[in-house]
């Protein structure tokens, strides 16, 4: 869409990601794309979290992945709906949080992947794939800061684009750790276990009458 329209010209320089989606109309589409990936982002690293604990991997390195995750997907809805013609600095620490957050996050998922290997999901196969596109994304993203400051924008657009569909990438491997995910339920705590009560919380359903 930016180049049908004439937003970016790939003849002066190969835009970065965020060039793109700065002009309307594809701002708008930018927008919403990144605004419902950033939900999946949430949706993904909950089941994730949940997944582990639910192993008995109720640990710190769970816990701050949670974190991590719910920050990168903060990113990237700043990044979408803050575009840098707009609000350059917001949309530049959206991009901070999107990225450089969420490579911390994948380095963590690395961690859990060999910490937790009795937990079900996930082929041997998966570790090293995880550490090769953690590695991958690490480096393209280093790359992309210093090709930038060096004013090697062309190459650096690169490296993000790269470095995108790297994450892309990462976050499709957990289909593989999902894959014996039969049914997916968050309960909420009752008072007696608040207070103490070793009980477990069990889910409840209302049925509305029948006319």
């Amino acid at each position: 869409m930016a180049v049908s329209n004439g937003s970016v010209n790939l003849t002066q320089e190969f835009p970065y990601i965020s060039t793109c989606g700065t002009q309307t109309p594809q701002s708008c589409v930018f927008a919403q794309i990144l605004s419902i990936g950033a939900l999946m982002v949430v949706w993904i690293v909950l089941i994730r979290f949940q997944q582990l604990r639910d192993c008995g991997y109720a640990c710190r390195a769970n816990t701050a992945s949670l974190v991590l995750g719910l920050v990168c997907a903060l990113g990237c809805s700043i990044v979408g709906n803050f575009q840098q013609s707009a609000v350059m600095q917001v949309h530049l620490l959206g991009a901070f949080l999107a990225f450089f957050v969420g490579v911390a996050y994948f380095w963590i998922q690395v961690y859990l992947t060999y910490s937790t290997a009795c937990c079900p999901g996930g082929g041997r196969w998966l570790g090293p794939v995880r550490i090769m596109l953690c590695c991958l994304c690490t480096v393209l993203i280093i790359t992309m800061s210093v090709l930038h400051n060096q004013d090697y924008r062309s190459a650096a657009a690169g490296c993000e684009w790269g470095a995108a569909t790297a994450f892309f990438l990462l976050f499709a491997l957990f289909a593989e750790d999902f894959r014996y995910v039969d049914c997916h339920q968050y309960h909420v705590q009752n008072g007696q276990r608040a207070k103490g009560t070793p009980q477990e919380m069990t889910s409840t359903a209302t049925t509305a009458p029948t006319a």
